[in-house]
């Protein structure tokens, strides 16, 4: 045998007995195109000296050769921000991710994670000094309509209150709910017996607006929800805009 053949063979062995010992294998463009993700926890990045809610939500797209572009929105304790942000990615053969974006002051902010194998699903953690938030990066459509958001699906959404809450901070806040849209903007939600309508618009780039009616631990409020669709419309990630109360939320079908 030729020593080239012979590196093959021993290359193939090896992947083999990875395979066979169920170790991840994951090859460098399996992270690609559109994703969605979502990141939600503490930090005390920003100058504050207590942890302090933060939840985020974006769309990113990734080349296959280590560069990433995209928009992503946050939610710091009730302070709203919107920004575009470019950045590199490296996916190793055992499937972990390291990630750094910057947004448009010069700031950046990195995260490492572990890929499924085929780069479906991402399990992701922000790595800087003081960040707490952890969350989870799905593949996307390469374009979205209102259409795609359509049927039932369970609805979770947890969080806690900002200082900007009605009468000072009121607490955390966690609940589920069943939501049926109707594939033309409209919602129902329903909790136990009590039900509830709302409004939602998609974008073509797959982020979602949306208005809706949930039951917290008191009462029943109005949220205000931004959230990119994965999956193929099955799933969407969100966060509450509202100032008074920093959230994120899930549906899936």
């Amino acid at each position: 045998m030729s020593t080239g053949r012979w590196f093959r063979f021993l290359g193939m062995a090896a992947v083999g007995s990875l395979a066979a010992f169920g170790a991840d294998l994951c090859g460098a463009a399996d992270v690609h195109g559109s994703y969605g993700f979502q990141l939600s926890g503490t930090t005390t990045i920003g100058g504050v000296e207590n942890p302090a809610p933060i939840a985020s939500v974006g769309r990113l797209t990734f080349d296959g050769s280590g560069n990433v572009s995209g928009t992503t929105s946050v939610n710091f304790n009730g302070y709203f921000l919107g920004n575009p942000t470019t950045g590199k990615y490296e996916l190793k053969p055992d499937c972990s991710v390291t990630l750094s974006l910057q947004d448009p002051s010069g700031g950046f902010q990195h995260f490492t994670g572990k890929s499924a194998q085929g780069g479906g699903r991402v399990e992701l953690a922000q790595s800087d000094k003081g960040a707490g938030a952890r969350g989870v990066m799905m593949r996307a459509p390469d374009s979205c309509n209102v259409q795609m958001f359509n049927g039932p699906y369970s609805f979770s959404m947890s969080g806690s209150s900002t200082p900007r809450a009605s009468g000072g901070p009121a607490g955390n806040l966690s609940t589920k709910a069943r939501v049926q849209a109707d594939g033309n903007g409209k919602l129902t939600v329903v909790r136990g017996e009590a039900q509830a309508s709302g409004t939602y618009t998609v974008d073509s780039d797959c982020f979602v607006e949306m208005d809706l009616t949930v039951s917290g631990t008191d009462a029943s409020a109005p949220s205000k929800l931004r959230g990119t669709l994965v999956n193929d419309g099955k799933e969407m990630l969100a966060i509450e805009t509202d100032p008074r109360r920093v959230a994120a939320a899930r549906f899936a079908q």
